[in-house]
């Protein structure tokens, strides 16, 4: 079953071995017109939300692909979530730490204009770059066949990441921080944890001053300094070892 498609319309009561169920619009077109699904094939569905089938197809409509369900799981969500808030950065080096934190398992994602994004999202280019995210996002869930869709937030100022870090768990991404993450001790409670990584020229003292004081803590990966586009990654790779998942 090489192929997984996701569908927010399929719902875990209509869902139960031997019912059949279809998938339209776009991902029917996808799955026909370019992944060449043929009748008979198995394929993984799953609706972003936990739920995951395993089905054959009955009939291959680019209009709409008709599957058999034969088994069905439901995933739950794991706590405490872990969301990357990634600083606007140029090119797309910003995409790519969506997109590689999606494939390793990320929970969240939150664009945020950090005082030394050279990059800007205004006026039309919000939703612009929100939908690019979100695109990124559903296609790295699909290549890694994840059950839940990451959630992408409204872009956040530095004021909005402070008011969070009262009621999360923030760990700013510092090279120059004396705490490792390594050290972090696994969290006793369920709040979310928050990986803040600034852009190309890092976060800006006055930011890191403001979100301290608001209740974040400065940690490093190691001794080298790494890119905006692979920081959140590698920090998500040892929170993942630390809770348990990996």
């Amino acid at each position: 079953m090489a192929h997984f498609f996701i569908d927010e319309a399929l719902h875990a009561a209509d869902c139960v071995p031997g019912a059949v169920v279809g998938i339209g619009g776009a991902e029917a077109r996808h799955a026909v017109t370019v992944s060449r699904v043929r009748p008979g094939e198995r394929l993984q569905i799953g609706n972003g939300a936990g739920l995951m089938l395993a089905a054959t197809v009955v009939d291959a409509d680019a209009r709409l692909l008709t599957l058999r369900v034969e088994t069905v799981t439901v995933t739950a969500l794991l706590t405490p979530r872990i969301r990357l808030v990634q600083a606007l950065a140029k090119g797309d080096r910003d995409e790519l730490a969506v997109q590689a934190a999606t494939e390793l398992g990320i929970d969240g994602v939150i664009p945020w204009a950090a005082s030394r994004s050279v990059t800007r999202w205004e006026g039309a280019k919000i939703k612009k770059g929100r939908d690019r995210w979100s695109s990124i996002v559903r296609e790295a869930s699909k290549q890694s066949i994840r059950a839940w869709l990451p959630t992408v937030g409204e872009p956040a100022s530095t004021k909005m990441l402070a008011e969070l870090a009262g009621t999360t768990r923030m760990l700013l991404l510092e090279p120059t921080a004396s705490e490792r993450l390594t050290s972090q001790a696994a969290p006793t409670d369920d709040r979310d944890i928050l990986l803040v990584v600034g852009p190309e020229g890092g976060i800006s003292p006055a930011e890191l001053t403001l979100l301290e004081q608001a209740g974040a803590t400065r940690v490093r990966l190691g001794d080298n300094v790494l890119r905006t586009s692979t920081a959140g990654p590698a920090a998500l790779s040892i929170l993942n070892v630390t809770l348990g998942r990996w």
